[in-house]
């Protein structure tokens, strides 16, 4: 079986013999009787047809009544491979995917694109031949939480532009999206019970650029969106920091009952929510209520990174207050690791991004308390980070980072002393300060987020650099179908 381009990497491979084409005659079929594994087999049929041509009927069928087909079912499937692991069996009469839940038969199929040519992408008909070779596969991922994070507060960025960024995310087994949706720069959600949040805090952007918000209606696309492409969408509202947009449309939420001035600079640290007014945290309770209510998934991402505006005691305070309220709507909360300054407890996920000692110290703490950690350490992980000293895009306040370097990091090592059963998983930030359109964020997230999610997914036993560069540079075709606009890396050149 030929896996060269496969990302990430299945945890085991046993070659067969032979291939199966797919063809005019070719089927997909499910289990009778379960509408989640029927949609996983339109999606796989919508991804083949164009470039095809082939009809490829979907409908119930069994090993036994159907030959010539793809089936997904759950006869069989190995409960050891959890929610998101797969069987998949390719045999010169058909294929089989076998897994306990439709996760595990979605990136089933994200692994049988890979193994499909390149051309396959293609929303025009292409002339084939559609092999796929045989042999058999067992996956399951080494983390729950395999995420990519997009700013979309610095620069507004559309539906039509994050629905994009999902695909690419699916394509590479990410099961996460954070979304950043405040800033200083801009609010980007409309929130009824506080409406100038939308209209007079989603009104910037950073250098003046056009603001923007999505309407209740919009975020719910995303959500439904993604979670057809099994990710879960992590809303994010920072706080009691990174404010300035609301401080500028509701005068009350300052101290001194003064509204701030839209800002559109890149500066940090400078806002806070006033943490002493009663009025702040009927303002938070109210922007969680809402979008607690329209967030399906169980996490609501409370910020809390950079407050040097407000005092230690009362960020403490803040950070408990809020804690409650996300509870009282039945969320977990995550935030970055700044919040671990505060009392943990069991449940609560911690965004590590910071490398100081302090940090360290208090995320090992978080973790004895209960609290687990997804990793997201600044020089790894930061997909806004130059390439190098000639990229047009991107920062450099935490180094240059290179697509090795975003692939040849271990998440054990990260915390030292910290039990590895406390990381949840690892996730790559995508700040937009420097980003406008949908191709700048391609850009600066390929070829580096491929690493950070076979990181999250692939075993760190046998993963090396080595082994890795022929498989990323094998995805270039994909992308250039696709029309991704990806950075021309120099470790994109075969190796030999």
């Amino acid at each position: 079986m030929q896996t060269h381009t496969i990302i990430p990497m299945p945890v085991q491979i046993a070659p067969g013999v032979g291939a199966y084409t797919i063809n005019a005659a070719t089927a997909v079929g499910y289990d009778a009787g379960t509408p989640a594994l029927a949609a996983v087999a339109e999606y796989l049929a919508d991804l083949l047809r164009p470039a095809t041509g082939y009809p490829l009927p979907v409908a119930a069928a069994t090993e036994e009544t159907a030959a010539n087909q793809v089936l997904f079912t759950r006869a069989g499937a190995d409960p050891a491979l959890g929610d998101e692991g797969y069987e998949l069996t390719i045999t010169p009469a058909g294929v089989v995917i076998r897994a306990s839940q439709p996760a595990g038969h979605f990136y089933a199929v994200q692994t049988l694109r890979q193994l499909l040519p390149a051309a396959v992408e293609a929303r025009t008909v292409q002339p084939g031949p559609w092999l796929l070779p045989a042999g058999a596969i067992r996956d399951w991922p080494r983390y729950a939480w395999r995420g990519a994070m997009l700013d979309v507060a610095r620069h507004f960025f559309g539906v039509a532009a994050v629905q994009r960024y999902i695909d690419l995310l699916a394509l590479y087994k990410i099961n996460r999206l954070h979304l950043h949706l405040t800033n200083d720069q801009g609010w980007r959600i409309a929130i009824k019970s506080w409406p100038r949040l939308a209209a007079v805090g989603g009104a910037t952007a950073v250098g003046g650029a056009p603001g923007g918000y999505y309407t209740q209606a919009d975020y719910a696309a995303i959500v439904a969106y993604a979670a057809a492409r099994h990710i879960v969408i992590v809303p994010e509202i920072d706080m009691p920091g990174h404010t300035n947009a609301a401080l500028a449309a509701y005068a009350e939420l300052n101290c001194d009952g003064v509204a701030r001035a839209p800002y559109t600079g890149v500066e940090v640290g400078f806002s806070s929510l006033c943490v002493e007014k009663e009025i702040t945290y009927r303002f938070v309770d109210d922007v969680l209520r809402e979008l607690a209510a329209l967030t399906p998934g169980p996490y609501l991402h409370i910020g809390g990174d950079e407050t040097q505006a407000t005092s230690a005691a009362d960020y403490r305070r803040f950070v408990v207050q809020v804690l409650d309220l996300v509870a009282r709507h039945g969320k977990r909360a995550v935030g970055w690791d700044e919040i671990a300054h505060a009392p943990m407890r069991p449940g609560v996920l911690l965004q590590q991004w910071n490398l100081t000692d302090t940090a360290m110290e208090n995320l090992r703490a978080a973790a004895e308390a209960g609290a687990q950690i997804i990793l997201s350490p600044a020089p790894k992980t930061y997909l806004d980070m130059k390439y190098d000293l000639a990229t047009p895009l991107g920062l450099m306040w935490a180094g240059l980072l290179t697509v090795e370097d975003a692939y040849t990091w271990e998440p054990d090592a990260v915390i030292p002393g910290l039990d590895p059963g406390a990381i949840i998983g690892v996730e790559a930030p995508l700040w937009t300060e420097t980003l406008l359109t949908g191709a700048d964020i391609e850009y600066m997230a390929f070829p580096r987020l491929p690493g950070v999610a076979e990181i999250g997914w692939s075993p760190a036993a046998g993963r090396t650099w080595a082994a890795y560069r022929p498989r990323l540079a094998g995805q270039q075709p994909r992308w250039d179908v696709l029309g991704v606009n990806y950075y021309r890396a120099p470790e994109l050149e075969r190796a030999g």
